[in-house]
């Protein structure tokens, strides 16, 4: 069962910044800046963390880097350090075919995580039906976050069927939705408002391309006559995982506002302000290829990581992606929090 604190703080809706990897030049993992990374999130107030998932690099799990097992315990670490309440929603990546799924979901569950976000990526040869058995063998092990995940960086394309199924399934508690489409995101909202469980599942956005539209919208579905509403309340993100205090102040100007019969414009004004950074870190030009060393680069440049180097060598910036990022940075000075991580990093570099 979901803790009551965490369920509450889920429902609630928090900002979620999906954890990157810290690696030196070398492609070895920085313990040190990978502790800071986590104490930055917790000191700008994000409500928790997703570790183990796209952002952390899928392949920690490979057998030559073997880093999926510590990476997700140091997160641990560093939030019991921090004495986070138990509101703090940690969130641990689970991927691959069932034997693998469980003994991540085993895991996890074993050292600390609330819930496990399942992801359907590299599953090809699975049916629908098949991924919705795996579903319920994992949330038999523990809560579990469902994962729309784009097809352009490993994901699928999953039908309204499917969603509504699974949105039935005891323990599942939240859906991140992140096929970075309209379409197939509102059928994901209509599924869940539809479903028997709709007022236990919490969505998320993880369209990192239409965060403020979705965080403000209220959907509305007739259902046997009755209108069913149903907001997403919060956000697990990897454009989260940069400027991350100026995303928790924004958030919480979104909540103040997004109730209202009318919003203020200039909440439009910033959620594309916000798309045309994301385009620039996520490398939207090149589909994406260039989205976690993207990351990595900004927070390089904050001084929280040495460089922007990933574990595959193939994941780097695309051509021209560090002018893209220049220039978004210059245009956009009122996003970034650079004196905020500048006034700490000294102190999150050097915790012990």
């Amino acid at each position: 069962m979901l803790n009551r604190q965490v369920k509450e703080k889920l429902h609630e809706g928090a900002v979620i910044p999906a954890h990157p990897l810290a690696l030196t030049n070398e492609r070895e993992l920085d313990e040190k800046r990978q502790r800071a990374l986590t104490r930055y999130y917790i000191d700008s107030g994000a409500g928790g963390v997703a570790v183990g998932v796209h952002t952390t690099q899928f392949e920690i799990r490979d057998p030559q880097f073997n880093l999926y097992e510590k990476v997700m315990a140091l997160a641990i670490e560093e939030i019991e350090k921090a004495g986070m309440t138990e509101a703090f929603i940690k969130v641990g990546g689970i991927s691959g075919p069932d034997e693998q799924a469980i003994k991540e979901a085993k895991f996890i569950k074993e050292i600390g995580y609330d819930l496990g976000l399942l992801s359907m990526g590299g599953l090809k040869s699975y049916s629908e039906g098949e991924l919705l058995e795996r579903t319920e063998r994992i949330a038999k092990i523990i809560p579990v976050f469902g994962f729309y995940l784009q097809p352009s960086v490993g994901g699928r394309v999953l039908s309204y069927e499917f969603w509504k199924a699974l949105a039935e399934i005891p323990n599942v508690h939240a859906i991140k939705i992140a096929p970075f489409n309209r379409y197939q995101s509102l059928d994901v909202v209509r599924a869940v408002c539809r479903s028997s469980r709709n007022e236990e599942i919490a969505i998320y956005t993880g369209n990192d391309d239409n965060i403020v539209n979705d965080l403000l919208t209220t959907y509305r579905f007739d259902v046997s006559g009755k209108k069913i509403e149903k907001q997403i309340v919060g956000g697990l993100l990897g454009h989260w995982a940069v400027w991350t205090k100026r995303v928790v102040e924004l958030f919480k100007q979104i909540q103040s506002v997004r109730d209202q019969e009318e919003i203020p414009s200039e909440f439009l004004t910033l959620g594309q302000e916000i798309t045309d950074a994301n385009a620039a870190f996520f490398d939207a030009k090149n589909q994406f290829k260039g989205c976690i060393a993207g990351i990595n680069e900004v927070l390089a440049r904050q001084g929280l990581l040495q460089g922007n180097e990933c574990l595959l060598d193939k994941e780097r910036l695309s051509p021209n992606q560090d002018k893209e990022i220049d220039r978004v940075y210059a245009a956009y000075p009122h996003l970034h929090d650079d004196e905020f991580v500048q006034d700490h990093l000294k102190k999150w570099l050097s915790e012990v």
